[in-house]
């Protein structure tokens, strides 16, 4: 039995947790055995079906991770009343107290913005000046992060005609330090792990 099953809503999604996995230390948990699914209907799916989907994989892995973006679910509710819905069908598929839900607010991209050089290098060419002025230009939201993150990170890929590829957010995750990442979600998602594979 491996210790866990990822859903996911798309590939950058599935890097991001790739490269994020690969460095167990870095987390402070142990290494963990796991496989990770992309759901073909993206958001709106993995928030909608993830019970369904994972249903039959409940006595195959340990514990269960739900991870998807807020914005494009197709839901007005909050990111915590997601988690909780979701976790809450989770339960009643088989999964009781293994599952957990982690809702990306606003989007994925909202983890990349962190005071890194790493980031400047995968996303801006090593231009940190540019990566500097285009986050401060940007509105924010109550955090100091990047209110529209995935549009900012577009248009920074977009003036250093770098492509949008899966691979950046591997890149991005397998490098940039984690104590830096201030975003809610994401130390959901730390905690969920640390708890779940506490390093002995």
């Amino acid at each position: 039995m491996k210790d866990l099953v990822i859903l996911v809503a798309d590939k950058n999604m599935e890097q991001a947790i790739k490269g994020i996995l690969k460095r167990p230390e870095a987390l402070g948990i142990q290494p963990v055995t796991y496989d990770i699914f992309i759901h073909p209907r993206r958001d709106p799916g993995v928030f909608k079906e993830a019970h369904n989907f994972l249903r039959q994989h409940a006595n195959l892995y340990k514990h269960a991770l739900v991870i998807f973006d807020c914005e494009g679910c197709g839901s007005q509710k909050t990111s915590v009343e997601l988690e909780n819905q979701v976790k809450q069908n989770l339960a009643e598929a088989g999964w009781q107290d293994r599952a957990e839900v982690v809702v990306i607010d606003p989007e994925l991209e909202a983890w990349v913005f962190s005071k890194s050089p790493h980031v400047a290098k995968v996303i801006a060419d090593d231009d940190g000046k540019l990566l500097e002025n285009m986050l401060a230009n940007s509105p924010k939201n109550s955090l100091g992060k990047p209110e529209r993150p995935k549009e900012l990170m577009e248009d920074i890929l977009k003036r250093k005609s770098i492509p949008r590829s899966a691979s950046l957010y591997f890149k991005l995750a397998e490098s940039v330090s984690f104590n830096n990442c201030k975003d809610s979600s994401f130390l959901k998602f730390r905690n969920v792990l640390q708890k779940w594979f506490k390093r002995s």
